[in-house]
């Protein structure tokens, strides 16, 4: 078993790093309390996907919970939860993992159970066809079936009714050509009612390899016994290797686009969109991290105090930036709610203000966007179930914790030059994505 070790910030012991011979990576990282964190991480979300089975990295991570040949569906939760255990999953673009956070109880009990339930659930699930539902016509309104896929799909049609999502998924399919990033996480009703156990299993044992999962254990515990004890715990028994990936980066559109949609609302909505730096180039994510705090954080953000406050008309009720930070490249967002009378002269304004950041940051802006990057980065240690999650993420979507070493240092040197040439390669509008969500008519 290779061993290496990573000085993780604000932490008072190396985080250590273990991957066995099947490729299964445990990690160990400590910190003192009564609470302990265990999470596996998989290598799998809708970057696995496809136009058939959009939605299945979902549908699983929800089926994952309903049982195993050792216990039957709902006593992995019953069990914990009696105990003091928050038990959730999520599944997003790289990654899909599951966690559970609970008291150690005394003489490690607690613990030692949440090994042993988590290791099953990942190696053993059942996935039965009585609690997936059967599929279904999504048309016939008179299938009433109250399982699991049933349970997905109402959620799905929940969220789509949303209009930020409507927006956002508008956004990102526009921005791009090939890569599976462009399909919604969570999938589409049509695939949820059709795909088979049969299907979802096949998935499992593709994805769910050891050389694709990560499990992290965070608290104050002695290290030789957890690594024992994950190693006896996670039985691969043969599972194989997961596929080689040969997915490459999306290049940004070749020249602006313009998506235009209508709803049943009464206010308009907007997002620019663009394709930034790969997560692994951590000066350039730190960078659009910073110009998205500059431009859209909070009520003294340029795009707040210039669009919002010191406008003589109310064009825009809110206004804000975002960075996503993805392997295969960032999504950096400029979003508002507007008025829609005034479309044109709210595109208009937004073009300026981005314009208007490559040529000009201040010393204060950027002492400021520095001090909420490293305060965001610091609150990432304060729980067990917080350094797991940042853990996870490096370790997941960057393939290097080394880089959360480096965060730091990286953030410090970063200039006012640094984050003009980032907003100059970054955001140029000739290579942005414009997405509206208007009333209907």
């Amino acid at each position: 078993m290779k061993k290496s070790l990573v000085k993780y910030p604000f932490l008072t012991r190396e985080v250590e790093i273990y991957e066995q011979e099947n490729g299964h990576k445990i990690v160990l990282a400590h910190k003192e309390g009564d609470m302990v964190n265990v999470s596996s991480w998989v290598k799998t979300g809708s970057i696995n996907e496809n136009d058939k089975n959009n939605g299945i990295s979902h549908f699983l991570e929800h089926l994952m919970f309903k049982g195993t040949h050792k216990h039957k569906a709902g006593e992995f939760d019953k069990i914990l939860e009696a105990r003091g255990a928050i038990v959730n999953a999520a599944t997003w673009k790289d990654y899909t993992f599951y966690y559970v956070t609970l008291p150690k109880g005394d003489g490690d009990e607690n613990f030692n159970l949440a090994i042993e339930l988590h290791a099953d659930m990942m190696t053993d699930p059942v996935i039965p066809d009585y609690e997936m539902g059967a599929p279904f016509d999504i048309n016939d309104k008179t299938v009433t079936d109250k399982r699991e896929r049933h349970v997905v799909i109402e959620e799905i049609r929940m969220r789509k009714d949303q209009p930020w999502t409507k927006v956002y998924n508008a956004t990102n399919h526009a921005m791009y050509t090939s890569h599976p990033y462009k399909r919604d996480v969570i999938g589409t009703p049509e695939i949820i009612s059709q795909v088979s156990q049969e299907e979802v299993m096949n998935y499992y044992r593709t994805f769910y390899s050891p050389k694709n999962v990560t499990t992290i254990v965070v608290g104050d515990f002695d290290s030789e016994k957890v690594l024992n004890k994950i190693v006896k715990e996670f039985n691969w028994g043969d599972r194989p290797q997961p596929p080689e990936r040969n997915i490459k980066p999306d290049e940004p559109v070749s020249e602006q686009v313009y998506v235009e949609n209508e709803a049943n609302i009464n206010s308009s909505f907007m997002m620019f969109g663009f394709l930034g730096a790969l997560a692994k180039d951590l000066k350039n994510v730190i960078a659009l991290e910073m110009l998205a705090i500059i431009l859209g954080e909070g009520s003294s953000s340029r795009l707040f105090q210039n669009l919002i406050e010191n406008q003589e008309e109310q064009i825009f009720n809110v206004i804000d930036a975002e960075n996503y930070t993805f392997r295969d490249g960032c999504n950096f967002f400029v979003q508002a709610n507007f008025n829609p009378e005034y479309r044109e002269k709210a595109i208009e304004l937004i073009k300026g203000e981005i314009d208007k950041v490559k040529e000009n940051i201040t010393e204060r802006e950027l002492n400021k966007a520095k001090k909420k990057v490293k305060s965001r980065f610091a609150c990432e240690v304060e729980t067990v179930s917080d350094i797991g999650e940042s853990i996870g993420y490096y370790m997941t979507v960057c393939d290097d914790l080394a880089l959360a070493e480096h965060y730091i240092p990286v953030c410090e040197s970063i200039t006012t030059e640094d984050l003009k040439e980032a907003a100059k390669k970054y955001l140029d509008l000739s290579h942005a994505v414009i997405s509206v969500l208007r009333p209907q008519g």
